[in-house]
């Protein structure tokens, strides 16, 4: 069977949260209001998206600032190799993220993975700071990117669709997909819900055929 590999960006594919360290780099002030928004978010008061918006009030920060910065970061050294045995059996791989557009095309086209598709939140950079814009916010109504969406498109072209992520944002994926391998706080979250989940150890144990069997 073919799969659909739904892979999350910040926290998997690149193993540091690039969009958190963006917002505590350019963002001097509301360091409080924002603590106080993460916690609502992690008791599901609120949704991404409203935690989007409300962090970037406090972002100042060029495109160009932005850009050299997040260069900074590496992806999952394993991935590589990974999106390439997928392909080659058929499979597909997407990016989904609830992070920014520009930081992923950034570091997929600097590591030469410009080939691999993804669904992001977009960033508008104006008068000095970031704006953000959301284009696929359907599904939940919460979510920036609710990653349900393009799970329900893969499965209903008829592909087994796997989910690969860390956090909390990967939830209303993971309640649609038919496999999920997770680690931190998603792989927490599987199994507080009673949920089959597979551990994720990076891209480079993660092996298409293999890892779908295992499932």
């Amino acid at each position: 069977m073919r799969v659909a590999w739904l892979c999350d960006f910040d926290g998997t594919l690149s193993p540091a949260d690039v969009g958190a360290s963006l917002i505590a780099r350019f963002a001097p002030d509301g360091a409080e209001r924002r603590r106080e928004l993460l916690a609502r978010w992690q008791r599901d008061e609120i949704g991404s998206r409203d935690l989007t918006v409300e962090e970037c009030r406090d972002l100042r920060v060029s495109e160009p600032e932005a850009l050299a910065f997040v260069r900074g970061f590496a992806l999952d050294p394993g991935f590589a190799a990974f999106s390439s045995a997928a392909l080659a059996r058929g499979d597909e791989v997407l990016v989904v993220s609830d992070g920014f557009d520009f930081y992923i095309r950034e570091l997929l086209a600097r590591d030469g993975l410009g080939n691999i598709p993804y669904l992001a939140n977009r960033a508008r950079f104006e008068n000095g700071g970031l704006y953000p814009e959301f284009p696929h916010a359907g599904g939940c109504g919460r979510c920036g990117n609710c990653k349900a969406e393009p799970v329900r498109r893969f499965r209903a072209m008829g592909l087994h669709t796997v989910v690969v992520g860390d956090g909390l944002s990967d939830r209303c994926g993971a309640r649609e997909a038919d496999r999920v391998v997770a680690r931190g706080g998603l792989l927490e979250w599987c199994r507080r819900e009673g949920r089959e989940v597979v551990p994720f150890e990076g891209f480079a144990r993660l092996r298409p055929g293999a890892a779908v069997r295992a499932c």
